[in-house]
């Protein structure tokens, strides 16, 4: 951001693409699942991103109690 340099930051267009093919492609049964391969693409999509931090939503979830919306969040980064 200090250069101002398109050239050095992360294609985000890139990346939601990406993003939005793992969530409507293979199904899952676990949030968390897809919370893990979504931080993957995020991580593989480009060099300069050195962590990530994804949380998901599953509004409605059947529960037996009444909940709006149950979420998980996790953080990956580069080993």
């Amino acid at each position: 951001a200090a250069d101002d340099d398109l050239s050095l930051t992360v294609d985000y267009g890139a990346v939601a693409g990406q993003l939005a093919a793992v969530v409507s492609g293979e199904p899952v049964a676990l949030i968390e699942t897809l919370a893990d391969r979504l931080a993957a693409v995020c991580l593989a999509a480009d060099e300069a991103v050195r962590e990530v931090e994804i949380t998901v939503h599953k509004p409605h979830a059947p529960l037996i109690q009444s909940l709006q919306d149950v979420t998980v969040t996790i953080r990956r980064s580069r080993a």
